[in-house]
């Protein structure tokens, strides 16, 4: 973790060096209006606390925790683009930041006077952001501070595949990023993860997944429960329990 910290700072460090080359670096704050999280979470878990990710006016990835309903002003520059990521997490269910996938807002896109309004459909491209910032480390000819973000954001309503455009999170925007850099932006890339059937026993009823975007899962009593599992750690809750994929491994925790 501390090599990724390292490198991502030395890129997007170098991004504002780049971009706001010969103009003053004018910091604002802005006052973030996170979004409501999906009934289906707070039924079962309560309300979040919120981690958020974001580059302050000296090129650093910095984080902050906020409380359920709580709220955060953030200093960043005016003179690029910039990823604003909140995280929801559980402490008392062991549900850490990254479990669950993440709101997110761009600066300046998603601002209006001193506020900048975070959104589940923006998280998304936060993450390609960071994803770009960290395949970047041995090619700087390539910022994430000047990606095509408005162009990307038209793509999510126009040719993309129609699961994609219903839930973007089933993409490996990891991939999409490291062959961006590699070579060229490629929309035909953006296409669903592949994903294997894993026979897990565990309760019937309905599981939601950790995509606010998903729909749940539903099994019968008597009924096989099979997940579509991929690359990365995988997380469903229901009225049962919590259940954690991550490879072949998994583990089953029951509500006390």
């Amino acid at each position: 973790m501390k090599t990724y910290i390292s490198n991502l700072t030395t890129v997007l460090a170098l991004a504002l060096l780049l971009v706001s080359a010969c103009r003053d670096i004018t910091p604002s704050r802005y006052a973030l209006d996170l979004p409501n999280p999906p009934p289906q979470w707070t039924a079962l878990l309560g309300e979040p606390c919120w981690r958020v990710e974001w580059v302050n006016p000296d090129g650093e990835k910095q984080t902050a925790d906020i409380p359920p309903r709580g709220r955060l002003s953030i200093e960043i520059p005016v003179t690029w683009a910039n990823p604003v990521t909140a995280w929801p997490y559980w402490p008392e269910f062991n549900l850490i930041p990254g479990y669950f996938k993440p709101a997110g807002a761009l600066f300046p896109f998603d601002a209006s006077g001193e506020r900048l309004s975070l959104s589940w459909k923006a998280g998304p491209d936060t993450i390609f952001y960071w994803e770009l910032a960290l395949a970047n480390e041995d090619n700087y000819s390539r910022i994430p501070a000047n990606f095509d973000w408005p162009r990307f954001r038209e793509l999510f309503n126009e040719t993309l595949d129609e699961a994609v455009r219903e839930d973007p999170w089933i993409v490996n925007w990891r991939y999409v990023a490291e062959r961006t850099v590699a070579g060229n932006f490629d929309r035909r890339r953006i296409v669903p993860e592949a994903v294997e059937s894993r026979v897990i026993p565990v309760p019937a009823g309905l599981w939601h997944g950790t995509s606010p975007f998903s729909k749940p899962l539903v099994f019968a009593e008597g009924r096989t429960p099979v997940f579509p599992v991929g690359s990365g750690v995988y997380a469903w809750v229901s009225e049962k329990g919590i259940l954690r994929v991550n490879g072949e491994a998994w583990i089953f925790i029951e509500w006390e």
